[in-house]
């Protein structure tokens, strides 16, 4: 299994906007898609009130390829949700 670490910091005066879209639309671009095991949403602390963070749990590599597209270690936007990024990164990690 692979846990992929979505982050976004977005444009804080398109916040009102993105939420209910990462809610939804980011949310949804993994929850139903094959091999996708769990999905976690986070909001921003008072420590980085502009960033976001999605957190899924994929079977294993294909699935995520089939996610992600065959460069699965970069970032994944929906289309339609890049004018809130201001910057992004993606992290992968191995289950033992």
């Amino acid at each position: 299994m692979i846990t992929r670490v979505y982050r976004v910091r977005i444009h804080p005066d398109l916040r009102e906007e993105f939420e209910p879209l990462f809610r939804t639309v980011a949310r949804g671009s993994v929850s139903d898609c094959a091999g996708c095991v769990d999905v976690t949403v986070g909001f921003p602390s008072s420590a980085a009130p502009d960033e976001y963070a999605m957190i899924t749990v994929w079977q294993d590599e294909a699935s995520l390829r089939a996610f992600a597209g065959s460069d699965w270690t970069v970032p994944h936007i929906p289309p339609g949700m890049e004018k809130f990024v201001d910057a992004c990164w993606v992290h992968h990690f191995h289950h033992g």
